[in-house]
């Protein structure tokens, strides 16, 4: 039996953070498309990793599960890396909050009840989620600790009460950190951790795709007027998540790491501001 690193979401990002920490443990890639989840499986192993993957569906408790048990059969989960999602322009209000803020929370939820004591985690939430308003106290609250099954229920979550797909994505966003806020206490109990990482642009095959696409100027504009003047990689982020899922960052708990170079930053007090 081996420890068991479990990746959801089989993209450039997740595989980038896996390489760093799945040498000699069993790496379980998930992914509703599984033929992404085959892709990269067949580059990890190549690269000498050891790799399984499955079908999973991150908006169904019951195909989270089926990952979870899928897992357990190779030894215990020790790390975990939900790089899963869907963006506003690939998907309906609906399904993103059934997929981005539902799935996630039900992610935190059911691994934090079987991590490995000692064990850690980090799910990828977005620097959109940093640009909204605040939402206040109470539904800041709501967010973190409405129990799962619930939270769809909530008033600020019907779709009447959502602009379009963006605002949805950014209330996803911003409901992922507040629910690894709350998970991490939860997750304390084990002795283990769990954090989330809101990237910015990052170039990604989905990235160039939106770069070639109707909102395509207003990505490019974002990361010309930034402090670093350009897009992140997927290196960059695992550089953070791996600091943050080894020993290294022990302390690290409950957080969430902006790493969008500068453009949050640009959006309130720079060039962004009045663009």
């Amino acid at each position: 039996m081996k420890e068991v690193v479990v990746l959801t979401g089989a993209g450039q990002i997740g595989m980038a953070i896996a390489r760093r920490i799945s040498y000699g443990k069993k790496l379980i890639i998930g992914d509703k498309n599984v033929e992404n989840a085959e892709i990269i499986s067949k580059t990890m192993i190549e690269a000498g990793f050891d790799v399984e993957y499955l079908e999973c569906d991150i908006s169904s408790r019951t195909s989270i599960k089926n990952l979870i048990k899928t897992s357990q059969d190779y030894g215990e989960i020790s790390n975990f890396i939900n790089a899963a999602g869907v963006s506003p322009s690939q998907a309906s209000i609906e399904t993103i909050l059934k997929v981005d803020l539902y799935g996630t929370a039900v992610l935190l939820e059911e691994i934090g009840k079987v991590i490995k004591k000692g064990g850690s985690g980090v799910t990828i939430s977005s620097q959109s989620g940093h640009r909204m308003k605040q939402l206040g106290a109470t539904i800041d609250e709501q967010l973190a600790t409405t129990p799962t099954e619930e939270l769809l229920d909530l008033d600020i979550l019907q779709p009447e009460n959502i602009k379009d797909t963006l605002h949805a994505y950014q209330l996803a966003k911003r409901c992922n950190v507040k629910r690894v806020m709350y998970e991490a206490c939860k997750w304390g109990e084990r002795n283990a951790r769990i954090n989330s990482i809101s990237p910015g642009i990052i170039v990604t095959p989905l990235a160039i795709d939106e770069f070639n696409g109707p909102r395509g100027d207003f990505y490019k504009n974002m990361f010309a007027n930034c402090p670093s003047g350009r897009p992140g990689t997927a290196d960059e982020v695992a550089n953070l998540a791996q600091l943050m899922l080894n020993e290294n960052g022990a302390f690290i708990t409950g957080s969430d790491f902006l790493i969008d170079g500068g453009a949050t930053a640009s959006y309130f007090y720079g060039k962004l501001k009045s663009k």
